[in-house]
């Protein structure tokens, strides 16, 4: 596979679907009154002067004049009337500014809560809805809204911010303008009434708006800004196949875990914070596992890395140069931090130190090489002819030695038995074999060895290494330079395949746990999942915790100094336990799980059994996953959150719609039953014996009203509670049928029913026959609101398969298509459809529940003629666990 390739058509495919959809362009500011309004209608203006076509959607102006005037001569689209809580509410119209279809529409305030029963939640989503429409759309927000900030936002100000847009509307971004404002400036404006009114200004100014927040604001607004631009410009360089050009200081330190690292660490901390720029800090694994010494003095920088807030990297390659300046490209670095490149031999000649080749090629990048003091004191021990300590392990000279002395011997029994000729051919097979198992300074050693041992056992004059004739000269030459080349050619395919294996391995253990991860719908499986990919990976007892949700190995106790280990990582967020400097006693290693600055869990690995070589290893394997565990733990808590921030909207709304119903439908029939009551208390002496009839059979009727709406609302509560117990008898087909009808005549005399009962009905079902008696009611009496006078309610049954089907046709209005669904949502009534605005909206979803808990099924289908509804319930019929004896057929 081919990155850059892969960076490009992600590149352009992204460029591509930008510009398929409408444009976003935002006005950021730091606080309210920076004058984000003013600038977006100002825009506005000349946008008009070019003779693009721009519409006002909604523009918020606060009673400022200023603003006000802006937007004469600008076309606004009248806003929609919503009524919320008996009051008159107004709106953007959507549908309004879709069918007007501008070039450009303003949408001022994207944070914005749009008034209960609005199409969408939140005004984000309106623009949202424009974007995928294909119209541009410009709109303010303020940094505080940034769903990301939240947390940052909070710790500067103290303030919660309820109103947020996700960070996905800001992909969506064509142009982002950042309105400034000094804070001084804007402290004078609030003063000045030009925020708010002069009470909310003085309050404001004790809070929200203290120059210390207001300066911190300010920043990150600034910050936001510089990393969208860069971001801009990175995928515009990608998508014309160009490298990356970082506009923010970048500071990419390299550090190799040869006696200076965290030297190196602590002076780049330093650049960097001189410069204000972030920065990382990367190490490159050019072989397979590292000498533990090295490693363990990798895992100390990076520690100390983390600590002083730097991103730490571990980078695979070959070539240490391509891998640095590969990762600084793709990450935007603008200075390199380097340590004294430890010179090897033959590296002056061949031109190859580190240093060297950065110098060389990158030449976009500004170098900073430190010379830390174990480089000047290695350098003075060079001088003196010390060999450096770590050029060459004993275990390597060993094997070189024991190579070059079997090949000689090999080589002396293939002349003698064989009669080989080249025996050159066998030392440069062992050359090779030295390389392919340990560094080139063993190889170069072997070489060597190999080189006097065919000079002096093969090469006239024998058992001599003076070379009398010029080609044994040439001979022993050409022999010494074709073994260093295959040596080092050797050595390299060595390292690249280490590094390619361990890269490959990296890659596969991050891709399996992310697949299980993303299979994981709530914490509980996240941690699971990470647990036994852990587990698999890396071999020893894990533990995990999130909050108070936990998961460990079967059987993996914590002991009382791992306890306070765990404790102490998620008090801090630093690692600690085995191998660390902070309860180092403690069997098991404890590592933070982050969100960002926040610590939200810990994962613990038990290490007391594991060898040093393979704990740092699998260390380095804990931090990677680590992260995908945390952010799969943060997916199932937003996605937590979420369900129960929808379940509290869901509630709200019920409990509204419920006081709605009560304040209405409760409150009718007791109104005129105390009417009634009232007026034959009064006035019984004076009315005669038809009127004081009429009354008491309104005061009957009502109350039979006020009790089917109370016996609603008593069933909705049971079905909401799973208590709706069934109590099955058997009844006739024609008898409940009969019962529904006459109890709706009973209630309304002047409904016509018109129904039809199928010959080959059975002659009696096992159902709940209250229950089912209920719902049929309810549909007939649903039916009975929007039929026309005079014309009768359709009522059938009949057996479909093996079940009972019964259809309640009404010639209403109808239903539209995409509200046939909802119409048995609990407290959904409209005013057109099957379903208007009187009554509580319960009495379809209490029959559904009660039909469904026949284990049948209720829909909303359009009639065969265009007019009405018809209502189809479908029962299974079912028979007794026990015989029972069904009633006899009449």
């Amino acid at each position: 596979m081919n990155p850059d390739r892969d960076a490009k058509a992600d590149a352009l495919a992204g460029e591509l679907r930008r510009q398929a959809v409408g444009r976003l362009s935002l006005f950021l500011g730091a606080a309210p009154g920076v004058g984000k309004t003013y600038a977006m209608l100002s825009r506005a203006r000349e946008l008009q002067r070019q003779g693009i076509d721009v519409v006002v959607g909604v523009a918020e102006t606060h009673g400022r004049s200023e603003t006000a005037a802006l937007l004469e001569g600008l076309e606004t689209l009248p806003r929609k009337h919503i009524d919320h809580q008996r009051r008159a509410l107004q709106e953007m119209d959507i549908d309004a500014l879709l069918a007007r279809r501008p070039q450009i529409a303003l949408v001022d305030e994207l944070a914005h809560r749009n008034v209960p029963g609005s199409r969408h939640e939140r005004r984000w989503q309106d623009v949202i809805e424009l974007l995928d429409a294909g119209i541009d759309v410009c709109s303010t927000v303020n940094i505080q809204h940034l769903e990301s900030l939240n947390d940052i936002v909070h710790r500067i100000t103290g303030v919660r911010v309820s109103e947020t847009v996700p960070d996905a509307v800001f992909d969506r971004l064509r142009d982002l303008r950042l309105v400034d404002l000094p804070p001084r400036e804007l402290i004078e404006r609030l003063h000045q009434g030009k925020v708010y009114l002069p009470d909310q200004a003085k309050h404001a100014l004790q809070a929200f708006f203290s120059p210390s927040n207001l300066a911190g604001l300010r920043e990150l607004a600034m910050q936001t800004a510089a990393d969208h631009v860069e971001d801009d410009l990175r995928q515009s360089q990608a998508a014309r196949g160009l490298p990356g050009i970082g506009l923010r200081r970048r500071v990419l330190i390299a550090i190799d875990g040869l006696g200076s690292s965290d030297y190196l660490v602590r002076a780049g901390r330093r650049i960097a914070e001189r410069r204000d720029a972030p920065w990382s800090v990367a190490t490159v694994q050019a072989a397979g596992a590292a000498e533990p010494e090295r490693q363990a003095e990798l895992d100390r920088a990076f520690a100390l890395a983390r600590s002083l807030g730097a991103d730490t990297r571990v980078l695979h390659g070959s070539r240490i140069a391509d891998a640095l300046l590969d990762h600084a490209e793709h990450d935007g670095v603008s200075t390199l931090v380097v340590g004294r490149t430890r010179e090897r031999p033959f590296a002056r000649m061949l031109n190859r130190t580190l240093t060297q080749q950065l110098l060389r090629r990158g030449a976009h990048y500004e170098l900073v090489i430190i010379s830390p003091p174990e480089a000047r004191a290695l350098a003075r021990a060079r001088q003196r002819g010390a060999m450096p300590t770590g050029w060459l392990r004993r275990r390597d000279a060993l094997l070189a030695f024991t190579v070059a002395v079997a090949a000689t011997l090999l080589a002396g029994l293939a002349e003698r038995w064989i009669g080989l000729e080249e025996l050159s051919m066998v030392f440069i097979v062992a050359v090779v074999l030295v390389a392919t198992r340990t560094r080139m300074a063993a190889a170069v050693l072997a070489a060597t060895l190999c080189f006097l041992a065919y000079n002096f056992f093969f090469i006239a004059p024998r058992f001599s290494l003076l070379v009398l004739n010029r080609q044994g000269l040439t001979t022993v030459l050409l022999f010494l330079l074709a073994a260093l080349v295959a040596g080092r050619l050797a050595s390299q395919l060595r390292v690249q395949v280490l590094a390619l294996r361990a890269a490959n391995a990296h890659v596969t253990v991050l891709q399996g746990l992310g697949r299980r991860l993303s299979a994981a719908a709530n914490l509980a499986q996240v941690l699971k999942a990470g647990r036994q990919a852990l587990e698999r990976s890396v071999g020893v007892d894990t533990w995990l915790r999130v909050g108070a949700s936990s998961d460990a190995s079967s059987g993996a106790a914590l002991a009382e100094i791992d306890q306070a280990a765990a404790d102490w990582t998620l008090a801090h967020g630093q690692p600690a336990g085995h191998h660390t400097d902070t309860l180092a006693a403690a069997a098991w290693w404890f590592l933070p799980l982050r969100n960002g600055a926040d610590v939200i869990g810990a994962l613990g690995l038990r290490f007391d059994a594991l060898p040093k070589d393979q704990a740092t290893h699998a260390r380095r394997l804990a931090e990677a996953m680590a992260e995908d565990i945390a952010q799969a733990a943060l997916r199932t808590r937003l996605a937590s959150d979420l369900e129960s921030a929808r379940v509290a909207n869901e509630t709200e709304r019920l409990r509204s719609a419920l006081l709605s119903s009560v304040s209405h439908d409760l409150r009718s029939p007791l109104a005129a039953m105390v009417g009634a009551a009232g007026s034959l208390a009064n006035y019984a002496a004076a009315m005669s014996e038809e009127d004081r009839g009429s009354l008491l059979d309104t005061i009957l009727l009502e109350g039979d009203r006020l009790d089917r709406y109370i016996q609603n609302l008593l069933d909705m509560t049971r079905l909401g509670h799973d208590r709706l117990s069934l109590h099955r008898d058997w009844i006739g087909v024609d008898e409940l049928v009969g019962s529904a009808a006459g109890r709706l005549r009973r209630y309304q005399p002047q409904v016509k029913l018109q129904m039809t009962l199928a010959a080959d009905l059975p002659a009696a079902i096992w159902v709940h026959p209250a229950l089912l008696e209920q719902a049929l009611f309810n549909v007939l009496e649903n039916a009975a609101k929007f039929s026309p006078a005079g014309v009768a309610i359709e009522l059938s049954a009949r057996l479909a398969g093996a079940q009972l089907q019964l259809d309640v046709r009404d010639h209403g209005p109808g239903i539209p298509e995409h509200e046939r669904s909802r119409i048995f949502d609990m407290f959904y009534s409209v005013k057109r459809g099957d379903r208007g605005g009187q009554g509580t909206g319960l009495g379809l979803t209490i029959a559904q529940g009660m039909i469904g808990a026949h284990g049948g099924s209720v829909e909303a289908l359009p009639c065969a003629d265009g007019s009405g509804t018809l209502i189809r319930m479908t029962l299974p019929l079912q028979q007794p666990s026990a015989p029972a004896t069904p009633p006899d057929a009449d």
